[in-house]
């Protein structure tokens, strides 16, 4: 420097004091100017300017001073790979290009741009070491929202993205503890896709780059984990680089933390293909949610997902703890969520995926049904959740409902019906229609429709048969802990049933149904007023006796069952 012009004192986000060439620096610098000029009416004492904010602090202001101080104007300036994200927005910040602009128009020649000299280095960035350019995104995420603007973060995640798709070069591989196949690994990702990588190769090729993201930031592995989508990536990979970045950081992180890391992971996997994310994954991402407040659309994104993967689900997956305070054991609420979204999903015409999900149902139904905490609306609503064709057999639905009426012993018989509704007596194999039928658990009618609905199954299996094939059907009851209800008129029922198609008049079927209901009705009804007259005398039995022989005398009066 050829000569010292005035003293310009230069406060740098408050943290260090720079005195600096007045002239020089507004050269270069048209925010300095400007707060120079701003300043000058304050004479008789040095000039001083505040920079509160400045893109990397007092050590980008003195990359950016002595680029201004350089001799020969400042063309002997460095920017390496290590500086240039920094440096392209502290120029941005300082107003660089403007100041070259105006050098320009008062020189024949322009002066040299720091801004121009960084987005140059930029675009070489796609040939920087990987270190150097993981860096370099590092750097970024702390220079936002600038980065943004200038370019510099874009090019950073490009140049990342792009070296990602190339194998590591030989012995640098990834550590040992970097693949997600490691037995370590809680989420499992349990894709089936044979082609894993972004140009094949073997697993330490595949994954190589893992354990270098993991220190990112989530709104920056959100940014690239979306940059690798765009590209083409195998999403199988994608998807396990976020399960791999939540093992790693989710431990030990604070509530907050947790909640971006979780709703940035769980924004890309929205956009990845269904086979490619582990449903035991997810529902491992739902688990460390639960105590969490996420935003809705997460939540909804979240339920989404899972919905689609349903058919992938096990029932423990499913026993998810109701939130504190409702009083059940069970988040029914929460499954009926998971089917809405599942049949959303164009499940209902995919019926061996639905097949599964309705067996699915059917253990959570006997799971739940024990709760004395579950409402009849809300049984029945998950017991009708999926279509009728989702079920070929509705013996397990038939007993789940039977373990919910033992356990909700005050519902009355309209609320009984309501929730048989569910049930197709159509679809209830012979023994359980049967068990139906003596089950003092459910209401008469319920019984009356099971019976005459296996009466319409028989005569359909008649008329649809050739006369003479028709062979015997063994109906032996099920074990079964409920009540029973006598309408068949003793023990000769529990023998074998045998159908000859030659000896039923079909023309006569009507009426002798009608006749054979009416009847069962009536030996129902008076079987009930047996049953209240038995519970009456015992009542007075069970009071204090007055003589010795009261007890002979109530024995005797009671009634005889025997016909």
């Amino acid at each position: 420097m050829s000569r010292v012009g005035v003293v310009l004192e230069v406060d740098v986000n408050g943290e260090e004091l720079f005195f600096v060439d007045k002239d020089v620096l507004a050269r270069f610098c048209g925010r300095i100017r400007r707060l120079v000029v701003a300043g000058a009416a304050s004479a008789g004492r040095r000039p001083r300017v505040t920079l509160q904010g400045l893109p990397g602090g007092p050590e980008a202001f003195e990359l950016v001073a002595r680029f201004c101080y350089t001799d020969d104007g400042g063309r002997g300036g460095a920017v390496t790979a290590g500086n240039a994200c920094v440096l392209r927005c502290a120029a941005e910040f300082l107003d660089m290009a403007a100041a070259d602009v105006a050098a320009a128009e008062a020189e024949a020649e322009a002066a040299p741009s720091l801004v121009r000299m960084t987005e140059k280095a930029l675009e070489e960035m796609p040939h920087w070491p990987w270190h150097t350019v993981v860096d370099a995104v590092k750097q970024c995420q702390r220079l936002v929202p600038l980065a943004d603007s200038t370019g510099a973060f874009d090019a950073a995640v490009a140049a990342l993205v792009s070296q990602m798709a190339v194998p590591p070069p030989a012995g640098d591989a990834t550590p040992t503890g970097s693949s997600p196949e490691s037995t370590a690994f809680r989420f499992s990702c349990d894709t089936k896709s044979s082609s894993l990588s972004l140009r094949g190769g073997s697993c330490v090729s595949r994954t190589w780059w893992f354990e270098d993201l993991v220190a990112l930031g989530p709104a920056t592995v959100e940014r690239v984990a979306s940059a690798l989508v765009a590209r083409g990536a195998d999403h199988g990979v994608v998807a396990r680089f976020l399960f791999y970045y939540l093992k790693c950081r989710v431990a030990g992180a604070s509530a907050e933390e947790k909640k971006a890391m979780l709703q940035a992971s769980v924004a890309v996997m929205a956009k990845l293909d269904r086979s490619a994310v582990s449903c035991k994954g997810l529902f491992g991402i739902l688990r460390i949610a639960a105590p969490l407040r996420l935003a809705d659309a997460c939540q909804e994104r979240l339920v989404a997902m899972i919905g689609r993967k349903l058919d992938h689900a096990t029932l423990d997956n499913l026993l998810v703890p109701a939130p504190p305070g409702t009083g059940s054991l069970y988040d029914v609420s929460l499954v009926l969520r998971f089917l809405a979204a599942f049949l959303r999903g164009g499940a209902s015409d995919e019926p061996a995926r639905l097949k599964k999900v309705g067996k699915l149902v059917d253990l959570y139904l006997a799971e739940v049904a024990p709760d004395p905490s579950l409402r009849p609306a809300k049984f029945l609503e998950l017991a009708t959740a999926l279509p009728a064709h989702a079920r070929d057999c509705h013996d397990a639905l038939y007993r789940a409902i039977d373990v919910y009426f033992q356990v909700h012993g005050r519902l009355t018989d309209e609320e009984k019906m309501k929730i048989c509704r569910g049930l197709s007596y159509e679809k209830l194999s012979p023994e359980s229609c049967k068990h139906l039928a003596r089950n003092g658990e459910f209401p008469t009618r319920a019984a009356v429709q099971a019976l005459a609905s296996q009466h319409t199954v028989l005569k359909s299996i008649v008329l649809r048969e050739p006369a003479g094939q028709l062979k015997p059907v063994s109906l032996s009851p099920p074990p079964s802990t409920g009540k029973h209800r006598d309408v068949g008129g003793g023990e000769n029922d529990e023998g074998q049933v045998v159908l000859y198609a030659g000896r039923l008049d079909l023309s006569l079927e009507n009426q002798n149904l009608r006749s054979l209901l009416d009847g069962m009705h009536w030996r129902v009804m008076e079987l009930e007023k047996v049953c209240s007259r038995m519970k009456t005398q015992m009542s007075k039995m069970k009071q204090p006796r007055r003589g010795g022989g009261g007890g002979r005398a109530g024995r005797s009066s009671l009634p005889r069952m025997c016909s």
